[in-house]
């Protein structure tokens, strides 16, 4: 087990089709994945807890950006812990990283949660992001007091080659994203992939009041004359430009920011 990684990795108003959202730099967002298992080390409870009372506090004390952390609730590999978290830049990143490390307090607990008897978890890996220029930033909801967690969807589109993939995203920025936001799909950030796996790919991720309404919603958009429209366009037909479509529900953990 990588155990650095843990300690230094990881984990507003809409923006999209505006002028300040064409003007501004495209963020980094890193996606983290812990792994774990069930069993007598109570992985899933004993990282939860590092990562809600430690983690996310220790991550915005140094400056990082919106950063969230949820269980997976439908999808491969369970049990697992995602986190995702906003940057300015690549550098902006390290410089957060280095700050969490620099954190006594959080470096503190961190040793301590090592040095428990059992793995806290089994293995993690990161996906970097480069957020689109048309979204360059992650959208965290508004949250009132008292609201219930919404349901949140991670959906990763890969493509044949490095430009079928920027068709892709050229259809999510010339309407496909305001077609979402039309119908339901509250979008959080979407970023083509930089550094991980299964690439060339694009993920993104909405979210939704519950799952019925997930279900109502995607409907809505799949049948909406906007999308049938843009998606008989000659060349962007996912036949053309997405080779496989992957997607997991996921809940937010207590604490965390994004919910």
């Amino acid at each position: 087990m990588k155990r650095r990684h843990f300690v230094a990795g990881a984990a507003a108003a809409p923006l999209a089709g505006s002028l300040q959202a064409q003007q501004a730099q495209p963020s980094v967002i890193e996606i983290r994945y812990y792994r774990m298992r069930n069993g007598a080390d109570a992985q899933r409870q004993r990282l939860t807890e590092m990562i809600a009372k430690h983690y996310l506090p220790a991550h915005t004390r140094a400056g990082g950006g919106p950063c969230g952390a949820f269980t997976v609730s439908v999808g491969v590999e369970t049990p697992q812990l995602i986190i995702v978290a906003g940057f300015k830049s690549l550098a902006d990143m390290e410089q957060v990283k280095a700050r969490m490390q620099a954190d006594a307090a959080f470096w503190k607990t961190a040793e301590n949660f090592y040095s428990q008897p059992g793995l806290p978890y089994v293995r993690s890996e990161s996906q970097v992001l480069r957020a689109f220029g048309g979204f360059p930033s992650i959208e965290a909801p508004q949250t009132a007091d008292g609201r219930a967690p919404r349901l949140f969807e991670l959906r990763t589109y890969e493509s044949n080659t490095p430009f079928t993939l920027r068709k892709k995203i050229k259809m999510f920025e010339d309407g496909e994203i305001d077609i979402f936001r039309k119908h339901g799909l509250q979008p959080v950030f979407f970023g083509q992939t930089i550094i991980g796996r299964s690439m060339p790919n694009l993920t993104y991720m909405v979210c939704f009041d519950d799952l019925a309404s997930r279900e109502k919603n995607w409907r809505a958009f799949a049948t909406s004359p906007e999308w049938k429209k843009l998606s008989a366009t000659p060349g962007l037909s996912d036949a053309e430009v997405v080779s496989n479509i992957s997607n997991t529900l996921l809940s937010p953990i207590g604490g965390s920011p994004i919910r």
